[in-house]
């Protein structure tokens, strides 16, 4: 009987033991996953940053493909192409960053490269719309009497659009990140899709409702001041859209030139741009108060990488229209 109670009470130590071992393991598990978390938010928020060319851009380009159709059907034109950009980010881009990371990390300068060559010819593009107008082909195509047909065109187009920019914000996001376990650097880029997917098109919902919630509040407010208000939303969201567009073309245009500037210094190829541009900007900081110089530093900076992106910008637009375009023209018709 004594041999059966002290097998009991080594059962009994055992299973306390396990309890204990498991309460640890859970423990640092909880502690692990949040630290991991924790690391994953701050990550995603730098690189998020470091996307903004493309990501202002976006909100500024999106509302277009809900012009000329039904005020009804605006948002969920907005919610059909978010729920494209969400599906593109997960199913596609967010899969393939993980393994171009894993298995080619050689690649993603010469791939931010080229993203940053799209950003700046794409900048480029929008300054010799203004210099020069001519028919914006993605919104004005498709048969105006059949809005149904006109809308699954408008949104196959923007989700198209839209991969482009988010294979971009993508690879400035893992660029971004910092060397870290397959799970971080997951969460990461997931948080980075999802955060930036809200931003843009939370800011595109609203884009588009502004005007008819200022001419409700005009019409139908009960204060003066209230239709005060209305009547300036009204007036001046086209004004507002204008600035949008402006300030969405000049971040690309900077934020292609960098990326262009900064892989040329990672590839060692023509690096003396960006030391030529760190030179100036360093000059411009010491003729400036001390207060002040670490701005003046980065405005510098910024500007000459904006000029170097619409310079690189304007000599892809002749090369992209006349070459590249016909050339996938063709093969697209043979196939």
């Amino acid at each position: 009987m004594s041999g059966l109670l002290a097998l009991l009470d080594d059962v009994a130590g055992l299973a306390k033991l396990a309890a204990a071992s498991v309460d640890d393991v859970a423990g640092q598990a909880f502690k692990t996953t949040a630290k991991v978390a924790g690391t994953a938010l701050d990550d995603a928020a730098k690189a998020g940053t470091k996307a903004a060319g493309a990501l202002i851009d976006d909100a500024a380009v999106t509302p277009k493909y809900t012009h000329g159709l039904p005020a009804a059907r605006e948002l969920p034109i907005v919610g059909r192409i978010a729920w494209g950009s969400i599906r593109n980010k997960f199913i596609i881009l967010l899969p393939a960053a993980l393994l171009l990371s894993a298995f080619a990390p050689w690649a993603i300068a010469p791939l931010l490269m080229l993203g940053g060559c799209y950003l700046c010819f794409e900048g480029a593009e929008k300054v010799l719309h203004v210099l020069r107008p001519h028919a914006d082909h993605v919104v004005e195509k498709g048969p105006v009497g059949d809005p149904a047909h006109l809308e699954e065109t408008r949104v196959a187009g923007a989700i198209k659009t839209d991969f482009i920019l988010s294979a971009e914000i993508m690879t400035i996001a893992l660029s971004a990140i910092p060397d870290s376990g397959i799970l971080s650097m997951a969460l990461t880029l997931a948080l980075v899709a999802v955060g930036i997917t809200a931003m843009v098109y939370g800011s595109v919902a609203v884009i588009v409702k502004a005007d008819d919630l200022g001419l409700l509040m005009a019409e139908r407010g009960r204060l003066g001041i209230t239709r005060a208000i209305g009547r300036g939303i009204v007036r001046w969201m086209p004004r507002f859209m204008s600035l949008l567009m402006v300030v969405g073309t000049a971040a690309m245009l900077w934020v292609g030139g960098n990326i262009v500037i900064h892989g040329m210094e990672v590839l060692d190829v023509g690096a003396f741009v960006g030391h030529a541009i760190h030179d100036v900007a360093e000059r411009a900081a010491h003729a400036v108060p001390e207060g002040i110089a670490g701005a003046v530093a980065w405005a510098v900076t910024a500007f000459l990488d904006g000029v170097f992106g619409l310079i690189l910008g304007m000599l892809l637009v002749p090369i992209v229209s006349r070459v590249i375009l016909p050339a996938a023209g063709m093969f697209t018709r043979k196939a």
